[in-house]
């Protein structure tokens, strides 16, 4: 009976262990279960915030920024790979560390030129504590990274040797021709020049990567994670021509150097595509020293003074109201116009057309617009908001300004707000926007877009191609465009910009000198410019000069200041043949302002006869002669072999003498 008892017991004592097992199990399996639908329901995000973001992050793997390029194919910004290595100490066999790590610290000490025992301190030092992710050195170049992986211990990569290679890009300019102003950069934040601009092209697409943490600051990549490689950006292939570039930053900064000005700019368009072959922008940072830093061509605009007469006088030729027959009577060459005072500052007289601009009248200009549209500003207007003078430019780099012209309907206009546009003022445009409009004359009429892409690439396959985008068909009539390019290129051969006339090569343009912030108290300060193509009778490019607060004791005219920057340009540009060139547009110097204000040679005209000429120089002579209210007319350069009328002869004012110059 007792036995059976005991049975009894041990049975019940067996089954009630079986069942808690059981019940425990069975608790186990279902908490599994639920555990199993929770993660399958569970948001990916939360698996992420819950698990991997603690231990794990997903890393960026930058993709390297494709090239840009020249027109020729030559660099100007480029990716390079940088190397930065990591050690891991923990994963290194003690053998090998110890048997290699003395060869290790003198091959370190031979590439880095440290003392071997400072390498074998540091080395035993993180052995020690078993760092994973020691960062050793950083930025070293394809060859050192090449040289340093062959080292004891690195030789046998991550797995055994612990050398853990990170790699990433540095962005470098390839040439000294174009500054950083130029360029420009995008750094995710702010984007400026030619690298903001194109950076939809050149950015590429990004991977990822899994890195484990290492310790509270440190992560380090691994490798059993699928690795998404980047996809590297396009190359981009500018309009810049480096030849024309580096002519253009020359004769710039030369000249900013010879008069001490604050800064300057140069634009060079070729006429029948709109390409922009230079673009150059230099500011003073001390005495003669001046940078690339600022895109005053297209981020600044101010008051163009006479450079814009092109643009006013145009209008009236395409409406019809003036023609080669054309005269104004501008005085002595001051005027009064709706209480306001307009001077030239030189000469008077009854001038045709085209001397208005080649002699840069401001009361003859002036005067033709307001006798024509003062009743009707906005058939003037009109001729302005056609040739998108108004519009603010829709081109690729950023930053460009919007021009800005009174109008009726701003509360600044009075009655001699239409004068003063005539001549340049009561108005603002940065260089693009008159590069544009001058380069449309030179093109016949036809404005063309200005573009800076020449064409897209990647991995050898032409993505894009830049083709010539009309903006304004057809500016004004064929006969008024003619008569404008004949008006800008007696302007210089016979106006303000004969200084830079040579019988080599036939040039096209306007001086300008514009006074600005004349409003504030203290010395007087100017902006010369000269805007033009060449050559006239078959325009290849367009350019313009901007230079910004010349020392006004050295000259602050554009015929002196600005027009010569032009001339050399076009000289070594276009004639690039030597015995096609005068050897003064091959030499760099500066223009003698002595001998341009003061010639060697006085002539005086007596009783209104007409005095002996030949054998003076004509450079000297013909200036002193339109000064004096005659037209002149002369064939070749060099001193004066023929003349008429004969000497003696009574002559009036402006009457016409025809010289010979041999």
């Amino acid at each position: 009976m007792q036995n059976q008892n005991d049975f009894e017991l041990k049975r019940k004592n067996t089954l009630k262990w079986g069942y808690l097992f059981a019940g425990v199990a069975i608790v186990t399996f279902v908490v599994f279960l639920v555990q199993i639908v929770r993660l399958q329901n569970t948001n990916v995000e939360e698996i992420q915030n819950d698990y991997i973001n603690n231990n794990y992050r997903e890393a960026t793997l930058k993709a390297a920024r494709g090239n840009l390029y020249a027109a020729d194919g030559s660099i100007l910004a480029t990716t390079v790979m940088r190397y930065d290595i990591f050690l891991d100490f923990k994963i290194i066999r003690d053998t090998t560390y110890t048997n290699n790590v003395a060869a290790l610290a003198d091959s370190m000490s031979a590439m880095f030129g440290k003392p071997r025992n400072y390498y074998r301190q540091i080395f035993d030092a993180q052995r020690k504590k078993e760092n994973q992710y020691y960062g050793l050195v950083k930025g070293l170049d394809f060859d050192q990274y090449d040289r340093i992986r062959k080292f004891p211990i690195f030789k046998k990569g991550k797995n055994r040797g612990g050398f853990i290679v990170d790699r990433n890009f540095k962005r470098e300019l390839a040439t000294s021709e174009i500054g950083t102003g130029t360029i420009g950069m995008d750094n995710g934040e702010y984007k400026s020049g030619l690298e903001g601009a194109f950076s939809e092209y050149l950015t590429g697409i990004n991977g990822k990567r899994l890195e484990q943490r290492v310790n509270s600051s440190q992560w380090k990549p691994i490798d059993y994670w699928k690795t998404q490689e980047p996809i590297d950006g396009q190359d981009v292939y500018t309009t810049i021509d480096l030849r024309i570039q580096d002519i253009a930053h020359s004769a710039l900064e030369k000249q900013l150097i010879n008069f001490d000005a604050v800064h300057g700019s140069v634009l060079v368009m070729e006429v029948k595509t709109g390409k922009i072959k230079a673009m150059v922008n230099l500011r003073r940072t001390e005495p003669g020293i001046y940078i690339d830093a600022y895109n005053y061509a297209m981020k600044d605009a101010s008051e163009p003074g006479s450079t814009f007469k092109t643009v006013s006088l145009l209008a009236a030729m395409d409406d019809g109201f003036i023609d080669e027959n054309t005269t104004v009577n501008v005085g002595n060459g001051v005027w009064t116009y709706a209480g306001q005072r307009i001077s030239d500052g030189h000469g008077g007289g009854t001038y045709e057309i085209s001397d208005v601009l080649a002699k840069s009248s401001n009361v003859g200009s002036a005067k033709l617009i307001t006798k024509f549209y003062a009743d009707k500003p906005q058939v003037f207007l009109d001729h302005l908001k056609r040739w998108k003078m108004f519009d603010k430019m829709d081109i690729e780099l950023p930053g460009v300004t919007k021009p800005y012209i009174v109008t009726p309907d701003n509360k600044k206009w009075n009655a001699a707000t239409l004068a003063s546009l005539a001549y340049g003022y009561a108005s603002r445009f940065n260089m693009l926007q008159l590069t544009t409009f001058y380069n449309g004359i030179a093109n016949n009429g036809t404005m063309v877009k200005p573009i800076f892409i020449d064409k897209i690439m990647k991995d050898g396959q032409i993505l894009h191609e830049a083709k010539p985008e009309v903006m304004v068909q057809k500016m004004a009539s064929a006969n008024a465009i003619t008569m404008m390019t004949n008006a800008l290129t007696k302007a210089v051969e016979k106006g303000t910009a004969r200084s830079i006339f040579t019988p080599n090569l036939k040039m096209a343009g306007k001086t300008g000198t514009a006074r600005f912030e004349y409003w504030k108290p203290g010395p007087m300060k100017y902006q010369a410019s000269f805007a033009g193509f060449y050559p006239s009778d078959n325009p290849k490019y367009t350019c313009i000069v901007m230079v910004n607060q010349p020392d006004n004791s050295k000259g602050f005219y554009g015929s002196v200041v600005a027009a010569p920057v032009f001339k050399e340009i076009a000289g070594k540009t276009f004639l690039k043949t030597p015995q096609n060139v005068e050897k003064e547009m091959l030499v760099d110097k500066q223009i003698d302002l002595k001998k341009i204000a003061n010639p060697n040679k006085k002539i005086s005209i007596k009783q209104n006869q007409m005095p002996s000429l030949v054998g003076l120089v004509g450079k000297n002579i013909i200036p002193q002669l339109e000064n004096l209210g005659y037209r002149v007319e002369y064939k070749g350069v060099g001193k004066i072999k023929e003349q008429f009328p004969v000497v003696g002869t009574i002559i009036k004012k402006n009457q016409r003498i025809y010289l010979s110059l041999n």
